[in-house]
């Protein structure tokens, strides 16, 4: 397969994340990943980027993005102030268009990733108006009368926390695949990136503890995985014992970040 992706030394992605990576970008369709916080969403993309030697582009949605956003602005106060104080130019309706980050990424000469963050904070519209642009591949300025094609059709990662349902028409468009939870295989190589040279008892013992906080049913936040990485990196900065890990929970602030989680996890020590 063309652009094949692969972990890196940066990021341990599953077989079926890779295999989920290739696919879309072999059909050329945009890929919708969900899955808990915690679980790499966000980091995939640059993953991919820097697995394929590709920029990567960030679109940030908000609760105040709309579609037209990513596609470009038109400053039309700039050019009034600009006309106010006598500007030359100001006839020239392109300098104040700029482009957002979709259309930044359409008019880049090379393939770029752009992910799409957090589609579903916007209002339950915004997947809809973005489907021409997403399987055309260009879209039209208005006020310049131009259409903007993509040069190079860019690997499109799309995330979601599934905090509102996404319309059907706009999933069909895509490839799915929900990040499974590191098992504590993976989870083992997923911490060893961070700190290859990591006591094995000290890994052993804070891992153990850590699914065992994760498998409380009364535990409302399960711990993620980058507050393993930053337990154990504080475990190990302070010098604590493997076999205090589990009896004493030596800053376990650091895993479980809710007062009644904590009050839980202390109940069963």
């Amino acid at each position: 397969m063309e652009n094949n992706f692969q972990s890196t030394t940066e990021y341990v992605a599953s077989e079926e994340l890779m295999a989920s990576v290739n696919v879309a970008i072999a059909l050329k369709k945009p890929l919708l990943i969900k899955g808990e916080p915690g679980t790499g969403k966000t980091m995939l993309a640059q993953a991919v980027a820097n697995s394929l030697g590709l920029k990567l582009i960030i679109w940030n949605v908000k609760s105040t993005t709309k579609a037209q956003d990513g596609l470009y602005m038109y400053d039309t106060i700039q050019r009034l102030y600009d006309g106010q104080f006598g500007e030359e130019g100001v006839d020239d309706i392109a300098r104040y268009i700029k482009l957002g980050k979709l259309g930044e990424a359409f008019e880049s000469e090379e393939q770029v990733v752009l992910l799409i963050d957090e589609i579903d904070k916007a209002d339950l519209e915004f997947p809809n108006d973005l489907l021409w642009e997403l399987d055309q591949m260009e879209f039209y300025i208005h006020e310049t009368k131009r259409t903007v094609t993509a040069k190079k059709r860019p690997i499109v990662i799309i995330t979601s926390n599934a905090e509102k349902e996404l319309p059907d028409a706009f999933l069909r468009r895509c490839i799915f695949h929900y990040i499974e939870f590191p098992n504590k295989e993976l989870m083992e190589e997923i911490v060893k990136t961070h700190f290859p040279n990591v006591e094995g008892n000290l890994l052993k013992n804070a891992m153990d503890t850590f699914y065992w906080i994760r498998d409380m049913r009364d535990v409302r936040k399960k711990p993620s995985t980058s507050e393993l990485i930053d337990w154990i990196n504080a475990l190990q900065i302070a010098g604590i014992p493997a076999d205090k890990i589990r009896a004493e929970l030596p800053f376990v602030g650091v895993v479980v970040k809710k007062d009644e989680d904590l009050e839980t996890v202390k109940h069963y020590v």
